[in-house]
């Protein structure tokens, strides 16, 4: 009979209610923890997917200032070659000038040089031109021998101050540099050998430049 009580009404049964209480609290706690283990890895993960985000973030700043400051360098250098560019053109269109500006004024020195000497030659074509009126009247022909001679050193002055002279030739040795030999003679003196007995025709000389060569005659 107590049995059968027993069964029918399990609250009189104190040891077991409180088991199962417990287990029932424990299954609980154990969920409740779970959940709470779940959510604090989704908050990781979250957390996680901010901080990656974050260095995206930087990684992309610090591309947008590198390729900014790649291409401010490339502008500066782009100034710099034009700047460079602008400055060999001009020097060059500079130079350019200077070229024509020196041609030009070496081609006027050369006229007006060339026009200063046939000037200063007219009064010595003067001077011919009145020896020549005498020559044609005069019976005194010693005199106009003489004034002859005086227009001729006239003329030999002036290209004197020209630099213009004579090459002397009779009695200096053969030299191929001024000298042109248009025959030989034998000579019986040995001294005279390889040397210029007469000239033909007088040589001059520009201060260190041969104008003409002397045409002479050598002993051998």
């Amino acid at each position: 009979m107590n049995r059968e009580t027993e069964n029918v009404h399990p609250e009189a049964n104190p040891d077991k209610v409180n088991g199962e209480q417990d287990r029932t609290n424990l299954q609980n706690a154990s969920e409740k923890k779970s959940e709470n283990f779940v959510q604090s890895d989704n908050l990781s993960d979250e957390v996680i997917m901010e901080e990656k985000d974050k260095i995206r973030n930087i990684e992309e700043d610090s591309s947008d200032e590198n390729s900014s400051s790649r291409n401010e360098k490339d502008r500066s250098w782009e100034d710099k070659y034009a700047a460079l560019n602008d400055s060999y053109l001009r020097l060059m269109a500079e130079f350019d000038n200077y070229r024509k500006r020196v041609l030009r004024e070496k081609a006027e020195l050369i006229k007006s040089g060339g026009a200063t000497a046939l000037e200063n030659l007219l009064p010595v074509i003067d001077d011919f031109e009145r020896a020549l009126g005498t020559l044609q009247s005069t019976e005194d022909m010693p005199s106009a021998i003489e004034g002859v001679k005086l227009i001729y050193n006239k003329f030999i002055s002036y290209l004197s101050q020209q630099g213009v002279k004579a090459i002397e030739a009779i009695g200096k040795p053969f030299d191929t540099e001024q000298f042109e030999a248009i025959a030989t003679i034998p000579v019986t003196e040995d001294d005279r050998k390889g040397m210029v007995i007469d000239c033909i025709q007088t040589g001059y000389m520009l201060y260190d430049k041969v104008l003409r060569h002397a045409k002479v005659v050598v002993g051998e």
